[in-house]
This record gives structure tokens, sequence and C-alpha cells, in this order.
């Protein structure tokens, strides 16, 4: 770890340098096979679960595999079934919604497996499953408090059709957390309010639970029966092949949607095609000028495998909603320069024998 943040590059030095404003976390994890033992060991930089961060798109992931999970207990639904939300004319099937979300982050698919779930059943199961701390309290991309899911038109058969009844939710109450509170002002109404910006009733979802889920889905086999997703094989083979989908490989333009249009590390600075060897199986995030991803690589080529979750904040003026925030001056170059030199640190480790 201290290699990498000693590094000279001037994308991470910039950062590094200014590491309170731009509110860095980063969490590693080395990972090691021996015989038919995995063992992962951890490194942090500035990890804490109360210095509260803008989670943004990251939270799809959890709710896109617990989706999968609760097909599972539903006997007329699977992942190829179509649906829509009641009042709504787009119809997709959970697959597609699930690929959707993790190739381009589509918030509309998001609110859609949400609606399926409701916040109260997330937040629980994923509490059941020793992963927290994590609060999942409203939709994305759209603005509405509204604690009631809204009704499921799903498609039993061709011809037959059943509707889901509402889930009525809990109202969040609000984080107490350090910096829940952030800048000095934020546009309302295309008006200026010249306060913090609080995200009290925000998403909450710290580096360490998103590395914790990746965990799970990557190796079920580190964890007791209670800590998995209940995911069969052929789930989890549908979920980790999504993961890694390059937005070119599900039918999306490759000019407007490039390989590392959701691939922060090592190629989000960069609209070049990401080497067939190279897979990233990941979820990122990006809103209110906070930069996520939460990531594990893998260089088949070079036996090179990592996870890798880290978090910048970039908005110099401390204003929000203005729409000024440093993604491509500061943040993803730095992110992409991260994961280069963690993925070089791994090219050179010598590993467990």
């Amino acid at each position: 770890m201290k290699r990498v943040l000693d590094s000279p590059e001037v994308s991470i030095r910039k950062v590094i340098d200014s590491v309170d404003q731009y509110e860095i976390q980063i969490l590693y994890t080395q990972i090691d096979r021996i015989n038919d033992s995995i063992i992962l060991t951890d490194y942090e930089f500035q990890l804490d679960n109360d210095h509260y961060f803008y989670p943004a798109s990251t939270v799809k992931l959890p709710i896109a595999v617990l989706a999968l999970e609760k097909l599972n207990t539903i006997d007329t639904l699977d992942r190829n079934t179509r649906y829509y939300v009641e009042g709504d004319s787009i119809e997709n099937t959970f697959a597609e919604d699930v690929i959707n979300i993790l190739t381009v982050s589509d918030n509309h698919a998001n609110n859609r497996l949400l609606e399926f779930q409701g916040q109260d059943a997330i937040n629980s199961r994923l509490d059941s499953l020793g992963v927290g701390p994590v609060r999942i309290s409203h939709r994305l991309g759209v603005h509405s408090d509204d604690v009631t899911t809204k009704p499921l038109i799903l498609y039993i058969n061709d011809s037959t059709t059943g509707t889901s009844t509402s889930i009525v939710n809990s109202e969040p109450l609000p984080l107490q957390l350090e910096r829940i509170k952030k800048g000095v002002g934020f546009y309302e109404n295309d008006s200026l309010i010249m306060n913090p910006f609080d995200f009290s009733y925000k998403n909450y979802y710290p580096v360490n639970s998103q590395h914790e889920v990746l965990k799970r889905i990557l190796f079920p086999q580190l964890f007791s029966n209670q800590e998995r997703f209940n995911l069969s094989k052929d789930q989890r083979t549908f979920l980790l092949s999504a993961m890694h989908t390059l937005p070119k490989e599900a039918g999306y333009d490759p000019v407007e949607y490039y390989d590392g249009y959701c691939k922060f590390f090592i190629y989000g600075d960069t609209k070049e095609n990401i080497p067939e060897h190279m897979k990233i199986y990941n979820k990122v995030g990006f809103a209110y000028g906070t930069l996520t991803d939460c990531a594990y690589i893998t260089d088949e080529k070079n036996g090179v495998e990592f996870m890798l979750t880290a978090t910048i904040l970039v908005n110099k003026d401390g204003v929000f909603n203005d729409d000024k925030y440093e993604y491509d001056e500061i943040g993803i170059p730095f992110l992409a320069a991260l994961g280069r030199e963690f993925y070089q640190l791994e090219l050179e480790r010598k590993k467990a024998p």
C-alpha cells in the first residue's frame, strides 16, 4: 500500500498530498491460493465507516444480487420473466435489468429491482448476511421520497400476468455520521442556498461493506451458509458474467459507452479497448462529486488477481448540484492511476508457494 501511495505519478500525487480535501478511502485485498485454500489479506488507507461519503450507484450491486435471491423464493418467476412497473411502459426481464445495471449503471433498471424488493427487505437481508453498516433509503436518478413501492405487472407466461403488492417501507432516520453535511452550499430549484449539503437521509454504503458484498459473490466458500447469498450455481455464473461484461458486449454503442465507461480502475481515463485477458468484476458510482469503484481485477495471462475499493470526493468549490465537479480532471485520473499502480504491484509480487 505504501509503495502505491508514494508513487510519483502526478494523478496520484496531487490527491495524496491533499487527502483530507478529497476524503480518500482505500481498501486493497491481496489474494493467495495455496492448494485448495484461498487467503485474503486486507490493507486499508483512511478507512472509516463513520466518515460518510455518498455511495451513488455502488448500491446497485447488492440490490441486483438480492433481486436474484428473491426470485429463488417465487416458483412462478425466474430471471427471464418479463415485467414492468405499474404506470410505466418499459418492459424488461430481471436478467436484462441486472445486465443494464452492471454494464452501464442504468438507474431505471435499479429502481425497478428496488420496487420488486423494498428498502426494508434489502437492508434486513444484508444485515442478516453480516454485511454492514448499510442503509438503502431511496431510488436513484429520480426525486422521490415515497417509501411505498409501486406494484409490478409480471408476465407469468405468454398470456397471463400477475400484479405484485405494494410494499410499505420504514421512513429513513437521519444518519448520525461524521461529514454527513458537506461543502458550503447547494442548488435547489435553481436557487443557491449557502448552507452545507445534508446527506442525512441518503443511502449509506461504506467501503468496507462494499468489499464484504464483493467477497461473498467471489468467494462464497469462505463464508458460513448464513453469510452467503442464496444464489444457485447458474445464477452466480450469470451474475459474475454480467459483472465483467463490457457495454459493447451488451449491445451498447461503443463510442458513447467505451470499455472504461464503468471501469474506473486502470482504464477509466482512456477510451482504448480493454485487452481480452483482463477482466474487471466491479460496480462504480459517481454523483455529488463522489467517485467510487469496488472491483475484483484479474489478468488471466499473467496470473494476477486482487480486490480494490476506493472513493474520492472532487468538489473544489464546495457547492453541490451545480454540476461543477472535477471528475475528468482529478477523480477519474486518480482512480485509473491507482488501479495501474496496484496492478503493477501485483505483477511484481511474489505469491505464496
